[in-house]
Order: structure tokens, then sequence, then C-alpha cells
């Protein structure tokens, strides 16, 4: 995509403004932690991997911030503005994530002055953002196995280069089965309330000249009765030890669907989104948002006053209606549990 997600001078996070797309090409500046956090819990920037790239980013601005203060204070200071950065969206595991592997490299730096451990952030950062994009092409190399030429693919909400540093995660499988001539067409799903499917992942498409029909979440039933989807791709933002998945709200809702219908489903994400921590989906914590976000389209109220909202962003897919989880490292199949542990074995 030629819209760069985002990007780091020095100084500044320029992230591309996901609020704004399709109608206006914005960057939103974070020069402080505290921007960069509420970047994140405000949506400016979404999906897993680039949420984890913009907060060890953020955590770069609060050490630069600090950098000042004596040993003691700055290594307290740090470890406040991680711990407000990793407050800004519970459900997505790579936030924690990057703001650990962060951590993880002051710890190894016990002895070095303040300055170093500074410069060394910056070097993190940047590295967490490259190593993203090489993450998300392995993705696609090994995810165009599970594409057929003539595939028609059916997504839900966004995973492509706006939702990573660069490439994307299901839809990067997309653009390689494109980019290889297999003659692919994609449905995307709007994915209410905030219709990331139709704002994100059609504007991706469009600018990458795949064919592409949105639809209306509610008409993925009637395409998957009718033998019109032969695969269905969706991201993560985190991965279980047996593989239940947490994405968007609607994905559990799909999956039944595929099953339901015999339609392979796939979960693509990079081995960062597994969480070994805990055992299955029933300890992944959902983010429930604003009222508004149902009750308004673009700004615009459609509900009534005083009606009651449930809005929670994501929902759980349980293992058993996953044909495989695509990563960097290959597909895992079932049984998860077993194969998941021995992917994160393996040294990458």
């Amino acid at each position: 995509m030629k819209y760069e997600t985002l990007t780091f001078d020095g100084e500044v996070l320029r992230l591309l403004d996901q609020r704004k797309l399709p109608n206006a090409i914005e960057y939103f500046e974070a020069k402080t932690y505290k921007d960069v956090e509420y970047a994140i819990a405000d949506m400016v920037v979404r999906g897993a991997p680039a949420i984890g790239a913009a907060a060890a980013f953020g955590v770069y601005l609060a050490a630069a911030e600090y950098v000042g203060l004596s040993r003691e204070k700055f290594l307290a200071k740090l470890s406040e503005a991680s711990q407000v950065l990793e407050s800004a969206r519970p459900t997505a595991v790579n936030l924690s994530w990057a703001i650990g592997r962060m951590a993880n490299k002051v710890a190894k730096m016990e002895g070095d002055p303040v300055g170093s451990i500074v410069d060394s952030l910056l070097e993190e950062a940047k590295a967490i953002a490259r190593e993203d994009v090489e993450t998300n092409k392995a993705i696609a190399h090994h995810g165009n196995d599970v594409v057929s030429p003539g595939s028609t693919i059916l997504t839900h909400c966004n995973t492509g280069a706006l939702a990573t540093v660069g490439w994307g995660t299901a839809l990067g499988i997309i653009l390689e089965a494109h980019n290889s001539g297999k003659d692919i067409k994609v449905f995307v799903d709007e994915t209410r309330p905030r219709l990331q499917g139709a704002r994100l992942t059609a504007f991706e498409l469009v600018e990458a000249g795949i064919p592409t029909t949105l639809i209306a979440d509610s008409v993925a039933a009637t395409l998957m009765k009718e033998d019109k989807i032969d695969l269905v791709l969706v991201g993560a933002d985190r991965i279980a030890a047996n593989g239940d998945t947490a994405n968007k709200i609607g994905t559990f809702m799909l999956s039944e669907l595929a099953g339901r219908f015999g339609v392979p489903f796939y979960v693509v994400a990079p081995v960062s989104s597994i969480d070994l921590s805990i055992p299955d989906g029933s300890f992944i914590e959902i983010e429930e948002r604003p009222a508004e976000e149902v009750t308004h389209i673009g700004g615009v109220q459609i509900a009534p006053e005083g009606v009651k909202v449930y809005n929670p962003a994501f929902d759980i897919t349980p293992h058993g209606n996953i044909n495989g989880i695509i990563t960097e490292r290959g597909i895992i199949r079932p049984h998860y549990s077993k194969n998941i542990g021995e992917l994160l074995e393996v040294a990458p």
C-alpha cells in the first residue's frame, strides 16, 4: 500500500489516522507516550501488530522524555509510562508483547547509563517495526498454499497493511495470492460497528486492484449457503494455548457458518499473538467499546436516545471451528495444544 501506517523520524511518530479513512488521508502526530496511548485507545491506529509497534515507539518517547532524570527515577517513570500504554486496549496481546520486549531490553542493561538505554530502546522499537513486515511476508508465503486458483475468499474486519506496519496478515495472503496470478475474488463484510471492512479493507483491496465486493455482515450466510465462498481468512488479536482465538466481533459467527456449510476457516496471525499464559479463550479479557459506536454512524445518530447498548469489540472463536492457524513459521493444524507448543519451542 502506498500509504504508510506508521513512520518515526526520531522525534515524532506519524500514524495514518484510520478514523478518517477512506474519505481523507491524514496523519496523527504523536510526540509523547501519552499521545501514543490516546492514538491506540481511540483507534487512530488499530490492528494487533500495528498497536504493538506503535506502543514500542511510545515506550521510546517516554524514555526520551525522562532521559535527564537519575537512573532510579528514570526507571520508575518508564515503568509507569509502559503501564499506561499497556492499559490502552486490553485484548490484543501484541500490545503487552511489544512493551514486554522493550522492558526486557532495559532489564539487560543493568549497568548502562540512561542515555545508552534510551538509544537501545529506539533501536528495539525500529526492530519490532521492521520485523513485523518481514513476518507478514513470511505469513503470506505460507498462507498462499491454502488458496486455490480461482478462489473466492471472504474476509472480516481489516488485516492488511493498515493493521500492521506493512503488508498485512490475512489480507497479506490475499495480496500474495493475487500477485501470484491465482485470479482470486474477495468478499469483504462491512464489519459493524466501526465498519473496518467497508472503510479500510475495501480501501486496501481497491488500491491493490483486487476484484472486491462489499457486503453487509448478514449476507455471509447466504453466500456460503449458495456455495459462493471457497475460503474464509480472518486475523487474531490473541490466541490461547489451546487455539481458541479472540478476534473482531462477528468472527465467531463466521466460523460457525463456515463449519455448517463446509467452508475452510483459517486464522492468520504472527506467533507474537499466541499467549501461552492462558489455557483457553475464557481467560481472554474482551474489551467493551463506547455505546456511540453502535448508536451513531459517521457521527449521525441512528438509534433512539436512552436505548441500552452492548458493544463488545471482540469475540472468541473456539479452536474446534478453525481449520488452521497460519503463522510466519508455518501452518498450525489440530491438535492445537500440542502443535502450538511444539511450534513455539522451535527457534525462529
